[in-house]
């Protein structure tokens, strides 16, 4: 199927079709692949539209017929086949994001719209031309003899070939990007937001978009500086009347009509921008005319120099537009009479007037402006000639006489520096002059072939102009009278252009070429930037600057025409070409910076889609090319340097936080990638040390059955204790097969990272499913995060409903977990009451954190308290440490001993030790114990058959409904009525269901409760006593206090005492509002040395 149909991909996404051949031409019916069915809509990818995307909607309405390929006839939906992508790629074509889309779109008349025309443009036209045109202009014309008189031809010739360097460089870096695949029209903002993200991308961009806008301002400077200057002088509004005036009143007239020639420009570009395009060519022919004119002029001053003549007084070299004859008097009529230059000088034009003293002192000389290139006078400028604001302008081969009083100076026609000089000022005027490069990439999209075009077009316009600077320094050099090259507007040679002074056959030839030069420039800068700024807008990545992605029906940037108009005309009002080059330098060069970083990156990371076509590019020429920009920048001004530093920093903060977000497979997240690569293999080869050592925490949720999640305070309390510093994954276990549960799985995946966005938890997701929880969980602590970035305590909540389930599982669940988190040395951080912890924004008043350190399992317990303070909830809480003494310990000791540690930990917080001595266990330990051991014999029962476990359910449901209350209430009163809860019947019947054949155990009397304690397991008598002792401690000292933390003790080894931990926990806890268990992970967390 060649070349019947041209595949566009278009901004929304979907592709059209537009019929080359003709209508009648056969069709192949058998063919598998139809071309009817090619106009389907694409899969709607934000990303660039491109056929090497798979578009998955694409070939659904493909019949497949064959039987070849009947294995891959299920996948021919999702994965076409090869000839069909084939024949994508081969019609692929890029519309062109220009002038000329909206030429055909004013054009299009009729309902239907024309063939999309495939680019023709070749090396020379597409890329060459264009980059000639826009690295030659107003700088060459209006500056460079200035440049060259000033910083002499070496220090000219440093300046050129360092910004020449640089261009070349970026240039060899541009190429390796452009022919690493299809480059659609976008230029230098496409290459780099593609390369270096959406971030970079934006600031890069807009930067550029900057330059670009104030390199507009630069040409309508330049264009009017040449009109009122060279051309209408007398078209000036604002006339100095005294001399120290002129300088404000050149500004002003500067502002003046470099406002109406930008309103008028920007109406040009807005009524018709093709015209701008078409007139392209002309202003290029300008450009080449006034080159040759200059190389003609430089040849014909070797045999016959043209006369312009400079004067000079002493060694000060006169302006020269009031007076006709560099005499002070002359010969009339046998008749010594005094000149127009007298008048200048003396009072009146009697030989015996009073006049300037240095005019007196000194004669006046007249030299030749263009000696010629065989006067040797490059000798004299080989060297730089720099000075200060108002330095007059001397010819250091001349004698002078000094005056003593130079006050007067100022108002005399003398030259001045209308501006202080010195080498990087230089640098920065110069640098505009060789910018322009991206032309050729900008018309990506015009070009028959982009990759073979664009490096060979570029790198030769790049040559090409860099030999016409280095050239054009040493002619000037060479054939101009050194104080005529410093004498920027050509004061001395009767106001013409001191370049135009060199030219053949007329000054004219240059005067008039460089103003249209300067015109048409300005005029590309005009049409160039606003669309720069839509295809931004375009992206979606700056929110703040959709507005200016709209415009006109037929795509005309409107608004930002209008943008682009207002920030031009701020670099109108500076009015100042020497102020606004710099300001323009500095982002290009931000602009080359990131060009050759781009280019770096993607060759250091060697990543697979890294294959330019381009081959002379390598990572050091690129880092060397960075480092020029980033030279030039601080060397043409430091300041200018540090703004657009900021400004770019600004734009980047701002679309990472801010702005949309982007996947273009982009150069700083294969960074990212490489880093985090290194880093973890890093860290594999040693564990951290103590000082290192912080809660990397692993958070097991719980969602409900609607996915929701069901105590979101935890992510509240991880973010609160880890303040965005290390690890956090956030796990959750699903129960089934990942087969069915893969969409509930990625919806979960999906509530948990909103909840986390929510919560400000800055960390990663991992939801597992399992055919069990309890292997799922076992699962996540095992096996979440990733070599050294793993997890080394999990936060859990309390189980709060474990006595109200029916199921078991709740809490062996937990309890599993508990002993896994031991097993692995993970520390574990249990949370009671979870839905009483604050919030993010709540902001807890003077309170206490209390720490009850029983036993120590690694320094946990004093690090959490210290991380939680440094988050503004808990700010204003102080520390309270609590330890336990027994009967034989000193606590006064003790007490100073803590003080004495917590001091070298540099940890504040108030020390109590508090004393447990040994008491007798209380008729309401033993109670306790007895209930839990029913309860526990009672949940046994549910191991039974159905039948037994009917009964089990009968005896649970009697118990419940007539005695539950009779039992609550006699164990507040004391152990001797409790008996009244069980009748003999019940005993004997549940003691053979639970088959206990011990023949020993007698028929104890019910109504004596002392037999039926001695009963009871001695070791949870002692762990129950414990449990309360220590409650009535805690719960007395630490009732009012925001946050309890306490040592959680280990869970029994053997498994059939699970439940009665569950107990001990249970009343070790009660009264207390917000608790945190803390069990070590076996390992010192927190260290006194530095």
């Amino acid at each position: 199927m060649p070349g019947k149909f041209t595949v566009v991909p278009v901004k929304d996404g979907r592709r059209r079709t537009g019929k080359a051949g003709s209508e009648d031409e056969d069709v192949d019916h058998n063919n598998v692949l139809r071309e009817e069915d090619e106009d389907a809509p694409g899969d709607g990818n934000p990303k660039e539209s491109s056929p090497f995307i798979n578009n998955t909607d694409n070939d659904k309405g493909n019949n497949y017929d064959g039987k070849n390929m009947a294995l891959f006839e299920e996948e021919m939906d999702s994965n076409p086949m090869v000839s069909s992508l084939l024949n994508k790629l081969a019609n692929y074509t890029n519309l062109t994001q220009g002038a000329q889309e909206h030429e055909e779109a004013d054009d299009d008349e009729g309902p239907k719209k024309k063939a999309v025309k495939s680019p023709q443009m070749g090396t020379f036209m597409g890329v060459y031309l264009p980059c000639l045109q826009n690295i030659l202009g107003v700088i060459l014309f209006l500056r460079l003899t200035w440049i060259v008189g000033t910083a002499g031809i070496m220090e000219s010739l440093a300046i050129v070939g360092m910004c020449c360097s640089c261009t070349m460089l970026t240039a060899i870096s541009m190429s390796a990007i452009a022919t690493n695949g299809v480059v659609p029209a976008g230029g230098s903002y496409y290459m780099i937001s593609r390369s270096l993200g959406p971030e970079f991308g934006g600031a890069v961009g807009l930067c550029f978009y900057l330059g670009t806008t104030f390199a507009g301002s630069m040409y309508i400077l330049g264009t009017i500086e040449i009109l009122l200057t060279y051309i209408v002088p007398k078209a000036a509004i604002f006339v100095a009347v005294e001399k120290e005036d002129e300088a404000d009143a050149l500004l002003n007239n500067m502002r003046v009509y470099g406002t109406c020639c930008l309103v008028l420009m920007s109406l040009v570009v807005f009524v018709g921008v093709k015209y701008v395009n078409k007139l392209a060519l002309v202003f290029l022919a300008c450009v080449i005319l006034s080159i040759l004119a200059i190389y003609a002029g430089v040849i014909k001053t070797a045999f016959e120099p043209p006369d312009f003549p400079v004067c000079l007084l002493g060694n000060r070299t006169l302006q020269n537009h009031d007076f006709d004859k560099c005499l002070k008097t002359e010969e009339v009529d046998n008749v010594t009479v005094t000149t127009k230059l007298w008048m200048l000088f003396c009072k009146g034009p009697e030989l015996n007037a009073s006049c300037n003293e240095y005019f007196v002192r000194n004669n006046v000389t007249e030299v030749q402006g263009i000696p010629g290139l065989t006067s040797g006078v490059i000798s004299d400028n080989m060297w730089s000639d720099y000075g200060p604001l108002g330095m007059l302008v001397e010819n250091k081969r001349q004698p002078s006489v000094p005056a003593e009083d130079t006050s007067r100076d100022i108002y005399m026609p003398y030259v001045f520096n209308d501006i202080a000089t010195f080498f990087t000022l230089l640098v920065g005027i110069y640098f505009p002059s060789v910018t322009g490069i991206m032309a050729g990439s900008n018309r990506s999209g015009d070009l028959r072939d982009a990759q073979r075009s664009i490096p060979i077009g570029t790198i030769l316009a790049i040559a090409t102009t860099s030999f016409i600077y280095v050239t054009c320094v040493v002619l000037f050099g060479a054939c101009i009278e050194g104080v005529v090259l410093r004498d920027k507007f050509g004061d001395s040679v009767k106001g013409n252009l001191v370049i135009g002074t060199l030219s053949w056959p007329s000054p004219w030839v240059i005067v008039i070429g460089s103003f249209f030069s300067c015109c048409g420039a300005g005029l590309q800068s005009l049409t160039g930037a606003p669309r720069l700024l839509q295809a931004i807008a375009r992206d979606g990545i700056v929110p703040f600057l959709q507005v200016f992605g709209h415009g006109k029906a037929n795509g005309e940037p409107t608004w930002a025409l209008l943008l682009t108009g207002g920030i031009c005309e701020i670099g109108i009002l500076i009015a100042s070409l020497d102020a606004v080059a710099p300001i323009l330098s500095m982002f290009f060069l931000m602009c080359y910076l990131f060009v050759n970083l781009a280019c770096a990156v993607q060759t250091l990371l060697r990543t697979p889609n890294w294959r330019p076509r381009f081959k002379y590019y390598h990572w050091s020429l690129s880092f060397l090319g960075m480092s020029l920009c980033l030279s030039l920048m601080f060397i043409s001004s430091w300041y200018y340097a540090i703004v657009a530093m900021v400004i770019a920093g600004c734009i980047y903060k701002y679309i990472e936080y801010r702005g949309a977000e982007k996947e273009w497979g982009d150069g700083i997240r294969g960074l990212s990638l490489n880093a985090a690569r290194y880093a973890l293999i890093r860290l594999e080869e040693a564990p951290p040390h103590t000082k290192n050592w912080r809660p990397q925490l692993l958070v097991l949720l719980n969602l409900d059955s609607d996915l929701g999640i069901k105590h979101a305070r935890l992510l509240s309390l991880t973010t609160q204790l880890k303040a965005g510093k290390g690890l956090t994954i956030v796990g959750n276990v699903l129960e089934g097969t990942y087969l069915t549960k893969e969409a509930e799985a990625k919806k979960a995946e999906q509530n948990i990272k909103a909840s986390m966005s929510a919560e400000r938890t800055k960390g990663f997701c991992h939801v597992v499913v399992s055919s069990n929880l309890r292997d799922g969980f076992s699962h996540l602590i095992q096996s979440a995060g990733l070599g050294g970035m793993k997890h080394n305590s999990v936060l859990m909540a309390w189980p709060g409903t474990w006595k109200q389930s029916n199921d078991p599982q709740s809490w062996k669940n937990f309890i599993e977990t508990v002993r896994e988190t031991t097993a692995a040395h993970q520390a574990l951080l249990v949370a009671k009451n979870i839905d009483s912890f604050p919030t993010n924004q709540d902001r807890l008043g003077e309170g206490t954190i209390d720490v009850w350190w029983v036993v120590h399992d690694g320094g946990l317990l004093m690090l959490l308290p210290f991380l939680l303070r440094q988050h503004k909830v808990w700010r204003k809480c102080k520390m309270r440490i609590f330890t336990v003494a027994q009967m034989d310990d000193n606590s006064i000791q003790m007490k100073k001993d803590l003080q004495m540690f917590l001091y070298h930990l540099r940890l504040n917080a108030e020390v109590e030790v508090v004393e447990m001595h040994d008491s007798d266990i209380s008729a309401f330990t033993y109670e306790k114990t007895l209930v839990m051991e029913q309860r526990s014999q009672l949940l046994k029962q549910m191991q039974l058959s159905r039948t037994e476990r009917e009964r089990e359910a009968q005896l649970i449901h009697d118990r419940n409904t007539a005695s539950h209350a009779a039992l609550n209430d006699k164990a507040d009163t004391g152990p001797d009525r409790v008996h009244m809860t069980w009748t003999k019947e019940k005993l004997f019947s549940e003691r053979n269901r639970n088959r206990e054949a011990n023949a020993n155990v007698a028929v104890r009397d019910l109504f004596n409760m002392k037999p039926e304690w001695e009963s009871l397991n001695q070791s949870n008598v002692r762990r129950m006593h414990t449990a309360v002792k220590l409650n009535e401690v805690v719960v007395n000292k630490s009732q009012g206090a925001h946050l309890v933390l306490l040592n959680m003790p280990g869970p029994p080894r053997n498994r059939g005492g699970d439940e009665n931990y569950m107990e001990f926990l249970e009343v070790l806890l009660e009264g207390l509002n917000r608790v945190l268990l803390v069990r070590g992970g076996g390992r010192e967390v927190i260290t006194i040395y530095s």
